[in-house]
């Protein structure tokens, strides 16, 4: 089963959620956007939640649901 992945990015002065390409949740705080983004990618396992800083580079990324390592195939 394919991973769902999660984005919270910087949107000019605000911060924006999105999942293929649908903006899921906007606010001028970078924190209230990661915990809906965290709250939504709990709910829809196996996703994957990538946080930005303001610069486009990734902070963090966070993986819900089974990872099996090592992967198959």
């Amino acid at each position: 089963m394919a991973r769902t992945n999660y984005y919270v990015s910087p949107n000019g002065s605000d911060w924006k959620l999105t999942s293929g390409g649908t903006t899921l949740a906007t606010d001028a705080n970078k924190a209230p956007v990661v915990a809906k983004g965290r709250e939504i990618a709990k709910k829809n396992q196996p996703s994957e939640l990538f946080i930005q800083n303001a610069d486009g580079t990734i902070a963090d990324k966070e993986t819900y649901g089974n990872d099996p390592y090592p992967p198959r195939g």
